[in-house]
């Protein structure tokens, strides 16, 4: 057995990370030989609620647990951690306007990123979930100027898997034989579902998506559509947001990061946009298609661009811009 691994999930007592816990204690992330330590963070209010989440962990009897470490204190969270997984963040409340979201958020993340800076290992891997996800990571980074930008990422990939199972929904297939969709932009309604580099697998043969599906009406329309607003479909029938899926999607983004990406496959998560080659301005936290290697990940390079895609990638990275430059003010005032 090797080293345990320290990792933290911060929201630890909301619903998200209920489901996200057990994955990842019972091997589902960092694979069955990995001794873990689980950090769990949350709000002093919610300690109550982390003392029965403990008892549930320990009543798993899972073998690779080998302490689970409850907190409301980020000198004690951030120590020394090999992974951090930022789930915790201020949800937007009845009429509340973007900008005072971005505002809360700022200054969460900016605490984060500078208790990440000083207690965290410098080669921790760090995977913001909390929305504004984008924004909130950029912050993060900003905040931990000694680690690493290409270190942060932030979850495009429930929007991924989202796009993925629809092209499989609609073609009868699996949704392990769709592969290469790609999440460009921000994790919001901006975003744009691009399917015209993914391919399918029809009867035991890999054609383009826009040639199996042959509707290209409902893929530059509807699909898009139904991928930008699903978050919003599963709050209207749960009156709650999305927890189970959004729990397997950081499952897959941390498992891939760790393990890399399957040769000839590419996938979906906002990293720092510095050297892209498509044109998305420098200093964004933007979701782009991305290969994995030995827990590195390098831009997909060489997609050719049609007008339509242009026009939905750029629209999405005005958005980022726009959040950017509120985010900074309040970072330099926070």
């Amino acid at each position: 057995m090797s080293e345990p691994i320290r990792v933290l999930v911060t929201g630890a007592a909301g619903q998200i990370a209920y489901s996200l816990l057990y994955s990842i204690a019972k091997g589902d992330v960092f694979g069955k030989e990995q001794p873990l330590v689980l950090v769990l963070l949350d709000i002093t209010p919610m300690m109550t609620v982390l003392d029965g989440v403990i008892m549930e962990l320990q009543d798993c009897a899972l073998p690779l647990l080998k302490e689970v470490i409850a907190t409301d204190k980020e000198a004690v969270a951030f120590k020394d951690l090999d992974v951090a997984i930022l789930v915790g963040s201020m949800p937007r409340k009845e009429g509340m306007e973007r900008k005072e979201l971005l505002k809360a958020n700022v200054k969460i993340f900016k605490s984060q990123g500078a208790a990440l800076d000083k207690y965290a290992k410098k080669t921790v891997k760090v995977v913001v979930v909390g929305n504004p996800a984008n924004t909130n990571c950029l912050t993060a980074s900003k905040s931990a100027p000694s680690i690493p930008k290409e270190n942060f990422s932030c979850l495009t990939r429930l929007d991924h898997n989202r796009a993925k199972s629809q092209i499989a929904l609609r073609l009868g297939v699996t949704a392990n034989d769709v592969k290469n969709v790609i999440i460009w932009g921000n994790h919001s309604s901006t975003q744009y579902p691009d399917v015209t580099h993914a391919k399918v697998k029809v009867q035991g043969k890999e054609v383009g998506v826009y040639e199996a599906v042959k509707d290209d009406s409902w893929l530059k329309g509807d699909f898009i559509t139904v991928v930008q607003q699903r978050g919003a479909s599963v709050i209207k029938a749960r009156k709650l947001s999305s927890a189970m899926s959004a729990a397997k999607a950081i499952c897959d983004h941390v498992r891939d990061i760790w393990f890399g990406t399957p040769e000839g496959e590419f996938v979906s998560m906002g990293v720092i946009s510095d050297g892209n080659s498509y044109g998305i301005p420098e200093e964004l936290l933007y979701s782009f298609p991305v290969v994995i290697k030995d827990k590195t990940w390098k831009f997909v390079e060489g997609l050719p661009i049609n007008d339509f895609s242009r026009e939905k990638m750029d629209l999405t990275a005005k958005e980022l811009m726009e959040e950017k430059e509120t985010a900074v003010e309040f970072i330099s005032s926070a």
